[in-house]
């Protein structure tokens, strides 16, 4: 049996290149396994159950809350509810995996607390507010309405930053993806 893996959290806010380091560290690391996280938002065309969500019905995530069957969960302003299931990392950290988790600032927080030395929660910070802005205004899918939550949620988020194992800066993508897959590594290996 292999040994048991380990749980590796990366927080941003968005905009803030989290997407782009997840991509590159997955390809990078044969033993890093992304977390599939539960919803209860419809599939959108193409999607599928257990690939990129586990979808779920309002009362079966509420059930599960009820049970403790989540290591963390949110529920956004329109209603949707989004989860980390903890019987799938239990089941792939037995197998040996690290599991690479896309969570916001509470949920990684209560991760750390659970699963203490064994996860690595690393903050990913945009170098202002203002270069974040600029780059999701560069994506062209945000509304000025959407926009204004973003930079309102990162503002409250980058206030956390300091509780996290590591904060990584992205001014320069490459710089950045370098230092965190350094860190990674080194986790990974240890």
């Amino acid at each position: 049996m292999s040994k048991r893996g380990k749980i590796l959290i990366l927080v941003s806010p968005s905009g803030g290149g989290k997407s782009t380091m997840t991509k590159r560290l997955l390809k990078d690391f044969d033993k890093l396994k992304f977390s599939v996280s539960a919803t209860t938002r419809s599939p959108r065309k193409g999607e599928k159950d257990g690939v990129h969500y586990h979808y779920l019905s309002k009362e079966t995530f509420k059930q599960k809350i009820e049970n403790d069957e989540f290591l963390e969960w949110e529920e956004f302003y329109n209603g949707t509810m989004y989860g980390t299931l903890r019987s799938v990392v239990e089941n792939e950290l037995n197998k040996g995996y690290f599991i690479l988790l896309d969570i916001d600032v509470l949920g990684a927080k209560n991760v750390k607390k659970l699963y203490g030395d064994e996860a690595l929660a690393l903050f990913i910070k945009p170098p202002s507010l203002e270069v974040l802005k600029d780059r999701l205004i560069a994506r062209g899918t945000e509304t000025e309405e959407t926009l204004q939550t973003r930079i309102e949620r990162a503002e409250k988020e980058m206030k956390y930053a300091s509780d996290f194992d590591e904060v990584i800066i992205n001014d320069d993508l490459e710089t950045a993806y370098n230092r965190i897959k350094e860190t990674v590594s080194t986790f990974i290996n240890s």
